[in-house]
């Protein structure tokens, strides 16, 4: 099997510990149709105010349409083809009325490799590109930007990543080479996972971690925790009360913090 992209380099263990935590009131609301289009709406109330966005997804054949207004009139259009060439996706995006957003991305896999790479539409545009080569069980990647406006490089990461069925570890050289991450994700049962996260600053010699589980109670219902360095302890709760649609609640105490109020959230989303 081909690569995962650099950018999925210790996915799991980060989707182990962040994912689907929320400290807001939250929804989602999917209408699937079976012609290709798709509507979904989604909101959430943070510090007194309602943000929120509605986007339509329409696709045919191997082209897809993604459109999106949010609260505030803003406009964000993602048109994408699905091998545009043999093994080439291809997508241009572009926000309205930010006439200087528009962006093209290519990506390109195989069995050996991964590449995508990515240029703004306007005058000083930014470069990015990422690539990862090897296979499913390991694979080494880096990544790039390049500001053609101040000619030069504003950010460059390099890792490596193993995968295997029930364990996936992930090291990658961030930050232009000033933090060293360490990822970890293992199955333990069919029921039980866990993962660990740690970072190290070189400059400052700061060592930062998070760890956390998750175990399915039944197949309906999920939980999850987590513990950083800071004192920080999270918990989730999701539950599957129809079909496709999800309730969850998140929970978060910070244990060098007594005086203040834990944080508590809600998200709910619904497909018919």
């Amino acid at each position: 099997m081909a690569p995962a992209p650099f950018t999925f380099f210790g996915k799991s263990a980060r989707d182990l510990l962040t994912k689907d935590y929320n400290f807001d009131h939250k929804f989602t609301l999917t209408v699937p149709s079976a012609n290709g289009m798709g509507l979904t709406a989604t909101g959430v109330t943070k510090d007194q105010l309602f943000i929120g966005d509605i986007s339509s997804l329409y696709k045919s054949g191997n082209t897809t349409v993604d459109l999106k207004v949010n609260t505030y009139s803003n406009i964000f259009t993602k048109v994408t083809v699905e091998e545009a060439l043999p093994g080439i996706k291809a997508a241009l995006s572009f926000n309205i009325p930010d006439h200087k957003s528009g962006k093209v991305d290519v990506s390109y896999s195989n069995y050996h490799a991964a590449v995508n790479s990515s240029v703004g539409l306007n005058p000083s545009p930014l470069l990015d590109f990422n690539a990862a080569i090897g296979n499913n069980d390991i694979s080494l990647g880096g990544e790039a930007a390049f500001d053609t406006a101040s000619a030069s490089f504003i950010k460059y990461n390099a890792g490596i990543t193993v995968n295997k069925p029930d364990f996936s570890a992930a090291l990658i050289l961030m930050e232009k080479g000033q933090t060293l991450k360490a990822s970890y994700f293992h199955i333990v049962n069919p029921s039980t996972a866990i993962a660990a996260e740690m970072t190290h600053r070189f400059s400052s010699h700061q060592n930062r971690f998070m760890i956390g589980s998750s175990h399915v109670v039944d197949p309906i219902s999920s939980t999850k925790t987590r513990f950083s360095d800071d004192g920080k302890v999270g918990m989730l709760y999701q539950r599957e009360w129809r079909p496709k649609s999800l309730v969850t609640f998140s929970a978060e105490y910070d244990t060098k913090a007594t005086t203040s109020a834990s944080k508590f959230g809600v998200a709910l989303s619904l497909k018919p």
